[in-house]
C-alpha cells in the first residue's frame, strides 16, 4: 500500500493500538467506530458522503448508480433464534457475535454489499422475521 518513500514511524503506543484494533472482529470494529463518531465527534464515512452529495442532485439516476448497499437490522422480530441463525449463515460470524448484532438492532450487518447480495440477504433476514433496511 504505501511505497518505502513514505514510510510512517509509529511510536510504540500507537503500535499497540493498532495491534489491538488488529484482533477485534468486524462488529467489535464497528463498534468502536461508532463510539469514536458519538465521542469525537468525527466519521470515517464524511469524505465518502462529501463525494456522493453532488451526485444526490441527480434524482432517479443517482440511484440507479448506487451499486453497494449497508444491510441494517432494525429489528431482531419475534423469533431471535431463527434471525441469529440467518445472520451467522450469511456473515459468518460466531455465534455469540451474531446475537450481538441481532440483540443491539439497529444495526449494520454488513457494509459495502453488492445490490444483488443486499436483496438477498435482506428477504431471507426477513423471511426468519426481522426488519432490514438497507442503506
Amino acid at each position: 500500500m504505501a511505497d518505502e518513500a513514505t514510510t510512517i514511524e509509529l511510536s510504540k503506543e500507537e503500535k499497540a493500538v493498532i495491534d489491538a484494533l488488529e484482533k477485534l472482529n468486524v462488529v467489535q470494529l464497528n463498534n468502536v467506530v461508532k463510539y469514536m463518531e458519538k465521542v469525537y465527534g468525527i466519521s470515517a464515512a464524511a469524505p465518502v458522503a462529501m463525494a456522493a452529495a453532488p451526485a444526490a442532485g441527480g434524482g432517479a439516476e443517482a440511484a440507479e448508480e448506487k451499486s453497494s448497499y449497508n444491510v441494517e437490522l432494525t429489528d431482531g422480530g419475534a423469533q431471535k433464534i431463527a434471525v441469529i441463525k440467518v445472520v451467522r449463515e450469511l456473515t459468518q460470524l460466531p455465534l455469540g457475535d451474531a446475537k450481538a448484532v441481532v440483540d443491539g438492532a439497529p444495526k449494520i450487518v454488513k457494509e459495502g454489499v453488492p445490490k444483488a447480495d443486499a436483496e438477498a440477504w435482506k428477504k431471507k433476514l426477513e423471511e426468519a422475521g426481522a426488519k432490514v433496511t438497507l442503506k
